[in-house]
């Protein structure tokens, strides 16, 4: 009988291991990326010793997080890059500087050298990105502060790993300062100074002068799999070029994703990446789970345990801090605390690179690589465990029990995507005609609300094509978008005209760039949230100011047709700042002569006896 290849028997051996225990993991309410570390232990050395090659798979399921990474990119607009700057550099070398020199002088305290110290203190300052990315964006925190922040703080992290890596082999040498004034080291430092300006740039100027033409001449060939393999081949390229000069993947991954955040192919991308991130990022779990030495563990059980209490405690007591700072929700600050106070994947590379260079001695490496991985694994535990005890603390971190998930097609005309405070409104309406609507929020308090008064709305994100199939895109006749972030309804908006043409789509606008966005996309009917309530409240300030209410009504009404004109010839120019800018003060400028003239008028006719009649004139068409 012929024997399966290795591949095929690793291949199934991960699979069936990640099969078996991740739904008992979910099944127990203990997350899916417990359920990995769990499969990795039983699978590897020090379990049933099925895997051996641990480093190798470890490796190779870095490429996980390289994809998380260009994903995450692809969700940042440059603007909004920019946008975080403060809290990157500025948090984010806070965080490091604090946790390490905390770290640092701990060691010291026990008598370590200040090298030891010193690469220990780097590598556990360092968090799980792709732990606390995935907790992120499972729980919907990625436009919450704390979610922001914690965002920031990972980025500056792997910036940041660049630097320390460097680090390592100078302290693995006696006479630093004598090598570097060697002639020759300096010109390869500068030599490699300029290999990574020279890869950046080019990821830049390849991202927006060849990357879309590339993608726009692929998409032309009508392949899904060539789209699919183009999009892989992006990635993986990327990759080798940071790495051909030190450089991290993900970093790298993250900067093409950011720069092609504009485009068009944006959620092609998405949607193509998607299944291959989420295999390998569960295939690192489960390695980071083999990759856990239960000897060194057994050896010094209790050093290991005071190791990991003792940078949990000294991370956490910084992050706290930087929390409490910077007047973050109180809610949101133990959440954010645990997920960076725990050890990060980078960690197994500067430990491993450091006993290479002779920096710290192996079996110290190893104790270190121990405590990260148990940091790691412990982590999704505290998490439950910190949600149960904070469910009887906090009214807003009820667990999903009640949230009704869709599981079978629904039928319903109407759906409604967001049951916020505008959507609330939207779907009375139609309960209240009989018109049969689906509602979809990703918001579990939002459903809990809905629940209590009678109302049935489903749970999920309507960003996923999956769901609005779910939820009868593909037959149903108008799709509401009333979700609160201006990304989230653009998202939303370009799925629905994608895949269900059909849909007549009414939208709901935060401001008028928001309303700008809408239109962009060829959604004609769209409302801003706060533009009727505005009006009315004015119309009530007119009566309150000696106006009767049929003036009041009738002034309202030409403001709303003179802003809609506005608006549209607004719209025309929205590329072009200066020009939409002149326009919109030519438009008010010429409202506030009219409505000047006719007050004039009214006056002029009651001086003279004639009065007016009860309607104010209709005013001349708006510009």
């Amino acid at each position: 009988m012929a024997q399966a290849p290795v591949w095929l028997t690793y291949g199934f051996t991960y699979l069936a291991a990640a099969v078996i225990a991740v739904p008992i993991a979910r099944a127990l309410g203990l997350g899916a990326i417990i359920g990995y570390l769990a499969a990795g232990i039983a699978i590897g050395p020090w379990g049933l010793a099925l895997v051996s090659n641990v480093q190798d798979i470890l490796h190779f399921a870095e490429f996980g997080v390289v994809l998380m990474l260009f994903l995450v990119g692809l969700e940042l607009q440059p603007s909004r890059l920019w946008s975080l700057r403060r809290p990157i550099f500025g948090l984010g070398t806070a965080q490091m500087v604090g946790c390490a020199a905390l770290l640092w002088a701990a060691a010291w305290a026990f008598g370590l050298p200040w090298r030891v110290g010193l690469v220990g203190a780097l590598g556990l300052a360092l968090s799980s990105t792709a732990i606390a990315l995935q907790v992120i964006h499972e729980r919907n925190l990625m436009r919450t502060d704390s979610g922001q922040k914690a965002f920031s703080i990972l980025l500056f992290q792997d910036v940041a790993a660049i630097p320390i890596l460097a680090l390592l082999p100078l302290l693995g040498v006696a006479a630093r300062a004598a090598e570097l004034d060697h002639p020759h080291e300096v010109q390869d430092l500068l030599l490699e100074a300029a290999k990574i300006l020279g890869v950046v740039g080019a990821i830049v100027l390849g991202g927006r002068l060849a990357l879309r033409p590339l993608l726009r001449w692929i998409a032309k060939s009508k392949t899904p799999e060539i789209f699919t393999a183009t999009s892989l081949f992006l990635v993986v390229g990327i990759a080798m070029l940071m790495l051909s000069v030190g450089l991290s993947m993900a970093l790298g991954a993250f900067l093409a994703g950011v720069l092609l955040a504009d485009s068009e192919f944006r959620r092609e991308l998405e949607t193509d990446i998607e299944p291959f991130k989420g295999l390998l990022l569960g295939l690192f779990f489960i390695a980071v789970g083999m990759s856990i030495d239960f000897g060194v563990i057994l050896r010094t059980p209790w050093g290991m345990l005071a190791l990991l209490l003792g940078f949990l405690g000294i991370k956490a007591l910084v992050i706290w801090t930087l929390a409490r700072v910077t007047a973050m929700p109180y809610q949101e600050r133990p959440v954010f605390t645990l997920l960076l106070a725990q050890g990060g994947e980078f960690a197994f590379v500067v430990f491993q690179a450091g006993a290479g260079f002779r920096a710290i001695p192996a079996e110290m490496a190893s104790l270190l690589i121990g405590a990260v991985a148990l940091s790691m694994l412990i982590s999704p535990l505290l998490l439950v465990l910190l949600d149960r005890v904070l469910l009887k603390r906090f009214a807003t971190l009820k667990t999903a029990p009640q949230a009704q998930e869709i599981s079978e097609p629904q039928s319903a005309p109407v759906i409604i995507a967001g049951f916020g405070r505008y959507g609330q409104i939207v779907a009375r309406m139609m309960l209240a005609q009989g018109v049969p609507a689906t509602v979809l929020d990703h918001s579990v308090e939002m459903l809990e609300v809905a629940h209590t008064f009678g109302y049935r709305v489903f749970y999920g994100d309507a960003t996923r094509v999956n769901l609005l199939r779910m939820a009868g895109a593909e037959h149903a006749r108008i799709l509401v978008v009333a979700v609160d972030a201006p990304e989230q309804s653009l998202k939303i908006v370009q799925l629905a005209k994608k895949h269900f043409p059909q849909l007549q789509i009414v939208a709901r606008a935060r401001d008028v760039t928001h309303w700008h966005a809408l239109r962009d996309l060829g959604v004609e009917h769209v409302e801003r949230e706060v533009f009727e309530s505005s009006l009315r409240t004015a119309r009530t300030v007119l009566e309150l100011n000696g106006l009767s209410p049929q003036e009041a009504d009738t002034l309202a009404e030409r403001f709303r047709a003179h802003n809609m004109a506005l608006s549209n010839r607004m719209y025309e120019h929205h590329n072009d700042r200066e020009a939409m800018i002149a326009v919109a003060k030519q438009g008010r400028a010429q409202l506030v002569e009219q409505m000047a003239k006719e007050r004039q008028e009214r006056l002029a006719a009651a001086e003279a006896g004639a009065g007016l009649p009860p309607e104010v004139p209709q005013a001349p068409k708006a510009p």
